[in-house]
């Protein structure tokens, strides 16, 4: 469900209800988004503003919880570009999880399946299924 910004994850909800800040329930969801792989290292998050409007928040709530998420190092910031989620783990894991980022974007615009992607990953890893 991608929209006009190229996000293409879970939506976030704003319980107004909730005693816990909406900085803090839209925080707590892009992380819970991560652990649970609905949104995975390198997927583009909503602008600030377009969030804020799709929330009904004012843009200081949603740049508030990107600030946080940025500084507990959850979601990097690229300019102009956007914020996306970053890799996690230590180092090496980083690097794998960028590497897949890379390969899934590549086999994507070859038009490969997932099956067919998988199949090349467990050849180069000597894997025979």
């Amino acid at each position: 469900m991608s929209d006009e910004q190229g996000f293409a994850g879970p939506r976030f909800v704003i319980d107004s209800s909730s005693p816990v800040p909406p900085f803090e329930q839209l925080r707590q969801q892009v992380i819970d988004g991560a652990r649970t792989g609905k949104l995975v290292p390198g997927d583009k998050l909503p602008t600030v503003r377009g969030l804020a409007e799709e929330l009904g928040l004012a843009a200081n709530t949603v740049a508030r919880a990107y600030r946080e998420l940025e500084h507990d190092e959850v979601i990097e910031t690229r300019g102009r570009k956007g914020s996306f989620l970053a890799a996690s783990g230590d180092v090496g894991h980083q690097q794998a999880q960028l590497a897949a980022v890379a390969y899934a974007d590549r086999v994507r615009s070859l038009g490969l399946d997932a099956d067919e992607a998988l199949s090349i990953v467990k050849a180069a890893l000597g894997i025979r299924s």
